[in-house]
């Protein structure tokens, strides 16, 4: 046996330790590595990141993302594409300043008491070190980035590009700037979007108010109405109460008017057909400042807008006595006030559904402001027509995913894109005499000549720059002659179902509108990480795992491996440790066998095909499965479905390969004879198999590869070898069918001596009973596998065996196998086992004759699958005749 420097057991830590140094100091994931495998004129293929925010560390669900677009990318390059993987992280605006703020205020200081400019040194310095900690864990991951071409959503670069758009946007008529009622963090004081805005279930009450006629009115007897509100603290924003048209109850009471309790302000009873009549009393207070469907009923009725909230979330001066009190003290007091002044009804606890903002956790408000909108329905039918053009869609895996696109875009708002921040891009916009009747407004990178232009202070949502991200960290718009022209549109993007709405869109028909193109061929839709039990990892739960402490245990390559197979596209994946113990030592059994297999090559054995001439059956076998492997992996891949991907791999390398093939091996390996094309044949199977696995596990199929006999003292990198093809030389129908029935007969004698408690020392005659020519040919040149695996005294193969009465047996495809041995048995105890096997095959039988009865399935189903399932049938009729036949003559002895 060959020395080599292998341990006895796989070790992740010393296997990976260095080695992701070693690729990055040679440029290898840099787009001029292809080159050492490409042919002519390469075909492109590129993946952006989705760039993690730089809030923190990345947690499992950023593992997952990462590594299907890893094992993406290295394959690509395998197969000789021209492949750029492009990193890069996020500012995320709120959230990042939310993080730096909640570290300010732990000290005691304010970002109003550092000023803009020095806070936002402070958000740089965060940035920095997080992305610094992020680029160590892609690197523990083994992810194949070309850091040379990393961008940053605040970088120079993209400044530069979400100007433009913006700039071209405003010129377009599609960004305009107005009074709305917008969804605002009272904590980060500044607007969010709808889909930043987080519903959950909170505590509340309706308080039943009375609002006093004003003109000595009634109705019902009394001289009120009353009217139900679960936010009492907004009552000095009130300027109308609203009745739906057709209600017959209140057609008199359109036109008079009520006062506001607390207010003494005189508001009016309207008619609108927003008012729900069946919904509690079937009136309702407009306060348009306060509340989004208000604000329409006050613009069709030209009515008042009463802001009486502060961006912090106090009541201001127009709330009289209440002004500076933080809204839910004010809540208590004002229901307070309403009870001793004989205004409140009652109050009737309740849990609602309450918006929280989905950064910093607190109740959102809403509230009337002055903010930039995007223009969304020009954008979003352009987007829609794009999808209905084959040669221009983008196609979501799984396809069920374009239908939460499409619904979202036919339903979509405008956009709402300017936040109260200092931590982003700050909005490209002027004003002279803001405040006035002579405000003018300037969009542009630079002020106009003059005095007086003063800078909108607000940055642009965080969605806004990232929708950009696929062109401009190609270098658009100052540059698309580069990397923008060779890689731009992207191959495939890889994000979670959960950002479908907040950023696949927003790339969708930024892209389509600034580079006439989709952004992505391709988006692969995964799900979420969850724990054993279903639920989804969060803080609160403590449920949450550490992808660093996972690889810190068990290798980067164990966690690809489980991440890779784990679900199907668009499914959640569950976590438990015992999937990791699976993945580990299923590495273990690849690196065992990896060992075996290299310590027995000569030194000069080439991973090459050895001469097809020489092969034995099982040489035969082995290289007609990888090669139908090799176009399983491929096409799974193709299709996006690693899982499947993972299972064909698994399956040859644990059950063909190691504990099927690399045991046949044994014989000849330990024999005098010739032992070059069976190790040629091992060396080029476990070449291929690690070249399969490579863009799954980088790491330890690189470290055992470097093993090989032809690899050994050579500087030769892993990552740009040649991806294995089909060839069609290798695929042998014959060889797979003689070495299944071969696999059949050593299976049924090890079932025979385990039923029987006879262990391979106990000396058995075998006997194989068949009719079948090819079968005793097989057979009988297949000895010395029989002989290794079953251990016979004696093997008789034919047609005229005269079986004796007290054996054990079993039926394969085509034969019977006997086993004599009554000493060892009891005769009672086989006939049960053969009544079962006869239940067993019946059911089969009448299983596949039902089948085939089907007229349905015989006339819909294709001819290779009916002639299969004849076949079946066919099969199990045999196995059953032969079967009852040995259970009568068993029963006639006993």
């Amino acid at each position: 046996m060959r020395d080599i420097d292998m341990s006895t057991k796989y070790e992740p830590t010393s296997v990976e330790s260095g080695r992701y140094d070693t690729w990055q100091a040679k440029k290898l994931f840099a787009p001029e590595s292809n080159q050492a495998i490409q042919g002519n004129e390469p075909a492109p293929y590129a993946i952006v990141i989705p760039p993690p925010n730089v809030t923190g560390k990345l947690h499992l669900g950023h593992a997952w993302d990462t590594t299907l677009q890893d094992m993406i990318i290295r394959q690509k390059k395998m197969q000789g594409m021209d492949v750029l993987w492009l990193p890069g992280m996020d500012h995320a605006g709120i959230a990042t300043q939310a993080k730096v703020e909640q570290r300010l205020r732990a000290e005691g200081v304010s970002r109003y008491d550092l000023g803009r400019e020095k806070f936002v040194e402070q958000v740089w310095d965060w940035k920095n070190e997080y992305a610094a900690t992020i680029k160590q864990q892609w690197g523990k991951m083994g992810l194949s980035l070309d850091f040379d071409r990393e961008r940053f959503t605040l970088d120079e670069g993209l400044n530069k590009a979400v100007n433009k758009v913006f700039i071209d946007l405003y010129n377009k008529g599609l960004i305009y700037r107005g009074e709305y009622i917008i969804n605002w963090d009272p904590q980060a004081r500044t607007a969010l979007s709808d889909i930043e805005v987080i519903y959950q279930d909170d505590e509340g009450a309706f308080y039943h108010v009375k609002y006093p006629f004003t003109d000595g009115a009634t109705f019902d007897g009394q001289d009120y109405i009353e009217i139900a509100t679960t936010r009492p603290e907004t009552i000095f924003g009130d300027v109308a109460v609203a009745v739906h048209p057709s209600d017959e109850r209140y057609k008199d009471l359109i036109g008079k008017t009520v006062m506001v309790p607390l207010v003494g302000r005189e508001i009016p009873i309207i008619a609108d057909e927003y008012v729900e009549k069946d919904f509690g009393t079937g009136m309702v207070k407009i306060t348009p400042a306060h509340d989004p469907n208000d604000f329409q009923v006050g613009n069709r009725h030209n009515l008042e807008r009463i802001n009486t909230m502060t961006d912090d979330g106090h009541l201001n001066a127009l709330a009289g006595k209440y002004n500076g009190m933080e809204r839910f003290e004010a809540r208590k007091a004002i229901v307070a006030d309403l009870e001793a002044g004989d205004y409140m009804l009652k109050v009737d606890p309740i849990v609602h559904s309450v918006g929280h903002s989905e950064r910093t956790g607190v109740p959102v408000e809403s509230r009337l402001s002055t903010q930039w909108f995007v223009k969304m329905a020009p954008l979003a039918e352009q987007a829609l027509a794009m999808q209905q053009k084959t040669d221009e869609k983008v196609e979501f895996v799984p396809a069920r995913f374009e239908d939460t696109f499409t619904r979202w875009m036919e339903n979509i708002r405008d956009w709402v894109i300017s936040r109260q921040l200092w931590w982003g891009h700050q909005i490209p916009a002027w004003y002279k005499n803001k405040g006035t009747d002579q405000e003018e407004i300037f969009v542009g990178t630079q002020a106009p000549d003059g005095d007086s232009w003063e800078r909108d202070p607000d940055v642009l949502d965080t969605w806004f720059s990232s929708a950009l991200w696929p062109f401009s960290t190609m270098g658009w718009p100052e540059n698309t002659t580069g990397d923008f022209a060779k890689y731009y549109p992207t191959n495939t993007l890889v994000t979670g179902y959960d950002i479908i709405f907040f950023w696949v869109a927003r790339m969708m028909f930024q892209g389509k509108e600034f580079t006439g193109q989709r952004p992505f061929k391709n988006v692969l839709i995964h799900g979420l990480i969850r724990d054993g039990e279903g639920r989804k990892m969060s803080k609160s739960l403590g449920n949450g795992v550490d992808p660093m402490d996972v690889i810190e245990k068990y290798g980067a390559d164990a966690l690809r491996w489980f991440l890779a197979t784990g679900s199907t596209p668009g499914q959640d994946v569950r976590f438990t440790y015992d999937k990791m113990d699976a993945a580990w030592n299923f590495i273990n059994k690849i690196w065992n066998a990896s060992r075996y297999v290299i310590m027995n090559l000569d030194d000069h054995t080439p991973s090459t095909l050895p001469d097809l001439t020489q092969l034995t059956l099982a040489d035969k076998w082995i290289l007609s499965r990888l090669n139908t492997t090799i176009d399983n992996v491929t096409r799974n891949f193709d299709k996006f479905e690693f899982g499947e991907a993972g299972r064909e791999l698994y399956n040859f390398i644990w059950s063909d390969f190691a504990d099927w093939y690399i045991e046949m091996t044994k014989e000849t390996l330990n024999g005098d004879g010739d032992k070059t094309p069976v190790q040629q044949t091992l060396a080029y199977v476990l070449d291929q198999t690690l070249r399969l696995l490579q863009p799954i596990m980088p790491f330890v199929t690189e470290a055992i590869w470097q093993e090989m006999p032809d690899q050994a003292g050579k500087d030769v990198d892993f990552s740009i070898t040649r991806y294995p093809v089909v060839n069609e030389a290798l695929h042998d129908e014959q060889a797979e069918s003689a070495f299944k029935s071969l696999q059949d007969l050593i299976v049924a004698v090890r079932n025979i001596r385990s039923e029987a408690n006879a262990p391979m020392s106990t000396e058995i005659d075998l006997l194989i009973k068949t009719t079948d020519d090819n079968l005793i040919q097989i057979f009988n040149e297949n000895t010395d596998y029989i002989n290794r695996f079953v251990h016979p005294k004696s093997l008789s193969i034919a047609a005229d065996i005269e079986v004796l009465d007290l054996a054990m047996s079993q039926v394969i495809t085509g034969a019977e196998i006997y086993v004599p041995l009554a000493e060892l048995i009891d005769i009672t105890v086989e006939i049960e086992r053969l009544s079962g096997e006869v239940k067993k095959f019946t059911g089969e039988v009448k299983r596949a004759s039902g089948k085939l009865n089907n007229e349905k399935f015989v006339n819909s189903a294709p001819e290779a699958v009916v002639t299969a399932e004849k076949q079946k049938l066919a099969d199990w009729q045999e196995k059953l005749r032969a079967t009852q036949e040995r259970l009568a003559a068993l029963e006639a002895v006993q």
